[in-house]
């Protein structure tokens, strides 16, 4: 309850004292570049959202984070996810760490999406729940009694649950 709380407290925060005619509008910028994880060279595509206001402004994205796929993932996506479907990743209250990671299939990209693609696959998060999985990675991990999406290697991340959906987030 108290993991709801905070997630409700961080979303007022960030909407707090700004009208709909204040807020920036945002444009997705990609660029292509390598990245090295686990001592493995691994293909990524780089994300910065940059703003123009209403006044002329242009601002940078400074919470910019990044989502990195593992070739698992990439694979699974690939053979489930029909042409415009890719894989969204939320993070909300509850689980037995206080939070946890939820995966869907999906078509719609709102407005405080962001989106990360390598190999033709694409797993989207909204701004809210990127702040918790920033820097992290998802895994497709197959086993003989599940199958799952999996965030892994979470630098967001204090401890997790043994089965990894569910995490406490470090202060």
């Amino acid at each position: 309850m108290a993991a709801l709380a905070a997630l409700a407290s961080f979303r007022a925060l960030r909407l707090c004292g700004q009208s709909s005619h204040s807020l920036p509008h945002w444009h997705l910028m990609k660029a292509p570049s390598c990245t090295t994880q686990n001592g493995a060279s691994m293909p990524t595509i780089r994300v910065q959202w940059v703003a123009s206001s209403a006044s002329g402004e242009t601002l940078t994205d400074s919470n910019e984070g990044q989502i990195y796929l593992s070739e698992n993932c990439v694979k699974r996506l690939l053979e489930i996810a029909g042409a415009s479907e890719f894989l969204r990743l939320h993070v909300e209250g509850g689980g037995c760490s206080g939070f946890q990671y939820k995966f869907s299939l999906d078509t719609v990209v709102n407005s405080d999406d962001r989106i990360f693609e390598q190999g033709g696959a694409r797993v989207v998060v909204d701004l809210d729940s990127l702040s918790f999985v920033k820097g992290a990675m998802v895994d497709f991990n197959q086993e003989l009694i599940r199958s799952a999406f999996q965030v892994v290697n979470n630098p967001q991340a204090e401890q997790g649950c043994s089965c990894g959906s569910s995490f406490s987030v470090k202060l």
